[in-house]
């Protein structure tokens, strides 16, 4: 029996999950689909056979509108904590995921939508697409990791512009601020990423987590501390199969079959 994440659709397309958010019309965030997101990438974490995730939105309009806001039109804290906290841990575990994940943002992108795209190592855009972290104009701040991710990508000024003065960027101005790494016409986001997340399977698995780890280390981790970390982690390598089986291959000059592990 295939199993169910609210509002999510998965799927399998070889060694990569393509996962849609699928809560029309504009694909908000709930805290039943939060958890349900975390409780995906874990299980995907579980499955050696997958290396690579691809998130994108059903349809053509809309990646995700982020949170509905009805939902703290009452002020309750209780309730905004829980939704924060839901945030939070879900796109901690996207960003987490030890393959490499995708975001194919086939639209509007906003609050805690582009959230969900920033937790992810790559972003593909659609030239139709919109992007914009608008919390503070209904007197919120970005609490998914906005604050976070957006300096890291494009920057404090641009971070600055997009967060404290509410400005939306489309897909161009997004690749020219380095918020996205491609721009591709509409409707061929999920192709591109999918074409894209394929080249990961030619990767060790294994040395893509540890690959991952150190660079995403780089944001929080001195110079001086992570260097000797490359050392260790690549000498760890070594007690993996996935390391003889790469040098096999390539001395016998045929592709590696990997095992992740």
């Amino acid at each position: 029996m295939t199993k169910v994440y609210t509002n999510l659709l998965l799927e399998r397309r070889g060694h990569t999950a393509l996962v849609t958010l699928d809560n029309p019309p504009a694909h908000t965030w709930t805290l039943a689909s939060l958890r349900a997101l975390k409780e995906l990438v874990a299980d995907l974490n579980a499955d050696a056979d997958v290396y690579a995730l691809v998130i994108t939105g059903g349809g053509a309009k809309f990646f995700s509108a982020g949170a509905d806001l009805k939902v703290f039109a009452d002020g309750n804290k209780d309730t905004a904590f829980a939704m924060a906290a839901a945030f939070g841990e879900a796109f901690e575990a996207l960003s987490a995921f030890r393959g490499v994940s995708i975001a194919a943002i086939n639209g509007y992108a906003m609050g805690g939508g582009l959230e969900c795209a920033l937790a992810c190592d790559i972003r593909i855009a659609e030239e139709h697409a919109q992007m914009a972290l608008p919390e503070a104009s209904v007197g919120l701040l970005p609490c998914a990791g906005g604050t976070q991710h957006l300096p890291w990508l494009v920057g404090e000024g641009w971070a600055k512009r997009m967060i404290l003065c509410g400005e939306r960027v489309d897909a161009d101005k997004a690749l020219a601020i380095g918020l996205v790494e491609e721009v591709v016409p509409t409707g061929k986001a999920a192709a591109t990423a999918l074409a894209l997340a394929a080249k990961v399977a030619r990767q060790s698995p294994s040395s893509v987590t540890a690959c991952k780890t150190l660079i995403q280390g780089a944001r929080s981790h001195p110079l001086v501390d992570s260097l000797p970390d490359e050392r260790t982690l690549f000498l760890g390598l070594f007690d993996t199969q996935d390391q003889k089986e790469g040098v096999q291959a390539f001395l016998e000059k045929r592709p590696a079959e990997w095992k992740n592990g």
